[in-house]
This record gives structure tokens, C-alpha cells and sequence, in this order.
């Protein structure tokens, strides 16, 4: 359980750095990160990618928080913000 909030904060982080801006805050980019690490995982997993180390489990899961950052950027019209 641990290992999965930690990892839910790197991906969080990562995720909020790589989409222009500074995140939503600690709490919400573990959020973002653990919600990410789920969908993340599904999304590989049905194209037959399965993550089993570190280095992966936290990719994985910063690019399916990147993609709920940016999905809810595109729905607040910040994505757009200059």
C-alpha cells in the first residue's frame, strides 16, 4: 500500500510538470497518480504491455495521470491557457 502511494506521487508529480503548470497540489497529484497508475494499467494491459518493475509500474502510471491531467485541463479550458 505504500509503495503504491509512493509511486502515486512520483507519476502525480511527474504528470503535473509534464503538462504545462505546477499540478494541483500534493494531495491531488497523488490522487491523479494512483488514478492514473489504474487507468494506465488497463490501457496497457489490453494492448498486452504488463508492467513488473519499478522503473515501468511508475511510467505506466505517469502517462495514464498525464492523460487524466490533460483530460481534466481540457475540460476546465485550461489545455488552452496561455
Amino acid at each position: 500500500m505504500i509503495s503504491m502511494i509512493l509511486i502515486g506521487l512520483i507519476a502525480g508529480w511527474l504528470a503535473g510538470k509534464a503538462v504545462r503548470g505546477n499540478g494541483y497540489g500534493m494531495l491531488a497529484d497523488v490522487v491523479l497518480g494512483l488514478v492514473g497508475a489504474v487507468l494506465g494499467g488497463w490501457i496497457f494491459g489490453a494492448v498486452g504491455f504488463h508492467a513488473h518493475h519499478l522503473v515501468s509500474l511508475i511510467g505506466v502510471a505517469t502517462l495514464g495521470a498525464i492523460t487524466l491531467v490533460m483530460c481534466a485541463r481540457l475540460a476546465t479550458g485550461e489545455l488552452f491557457d496561455d
